[in-house]
């Protein structure tokens, strides 16, 4: 039995990059739909595509707001952004609003797959959580609040497990700064504060804190922990 393929949803204006983008994805077996504006977007939601890769420079409508409307209609399809290179506050907002990755143009194809797989394999794990984390010599278990290091355990504070809880349950995401101090946070703080708090999960969990492997930075955005191979 074949299985179906997963549909991608390509929102973009320029032509040449939608061709690029389908046959790219062609050759990794995804199905490629195209829109050039945000009504045609809008009308290809009605397919339920797996994926929606987003443009935010389109003609017709803000590509926030058009992002804010996919996230209204579908709250669990994963959106990934493309923004060009010195829109980090878009990208920021973009996030924000519920995209769960951006590629800043012009990209490489690979990078584009790369995080085109981190966000279904994100939506899977939400999807069905698993207990137990693993990423290189880390494991987090979520059930028993157990992190480990190879076989040793770690001794976090409770803040600094929360932080890792929620990389872990978000793994391959970015998560900007202000998404991460709303949850850690009951009242506003400052960002100084979660850096810090960074600083000394790195230093407990990461075999070279000053170059991390696993919770990567996102210069002026925010963290990322790395998805499991």
């Amino acid at each position: 039995m074949t299985s179906v393929p997963l549909k991608i949803l390509v929102v973009d204006d320029e032509p040449p990059i939608r061709k690029l983008l389908r046959m790219g994805l062609g050759t990794q077996g995804y199905q490629t739909i195209d829109a050039a504006t945000a009504k045609a977007a809008l009308e290809a939601m009605s397919g339920r595509p797996d994926l929606v890769i987003l443009d935010l420079g389109l003609p017709d409508m803000q590509g926030l707001d058009l992002l804010r409307e996919i996230r209204a209609r579908r709250e669990d399809v994963p959106i990934v952004v493309l923004s060009s290179r010195g829109d980090e506050a878009g990208k920021v907002e973009a996030l924000d609003l519920g995209a769960d990755d951006y590629v800043t143009k012009p990209f490489g194809m690979e990078e584009l797959l790369a995080r085109v797989r981190a966000a279904l394999r994100h939506q899977l794990q939400a999807q069905g959580e698993r207990p137990v984390f693993k990423l290189g010599d880390l494991s987090v278990d979520l059930v028993r609040r157990v992190v480990k290091i190879k076989d040793q355990d770690v001794k976090l504070s409770p803040k600094e497990y929360d932080l890792l809880r929620i990389l872990v349950q978000h793994a391959g995401k970015v998560l900007t700064h202000k998404f991460l101090l709303n949850q850690l946070w009951a009242v506003p703080i400052d960002a100084q504060y979660l850096r810090v708090y960074v600083r000394q999960l790195r230093n407990k969990i990461e075999p070279d804190p000053a170059r991390p492997q696993y919770i990567l930075t996102e210069t002026g955005i925010g963290y990322r922990l790395r998805a499991p191979d």
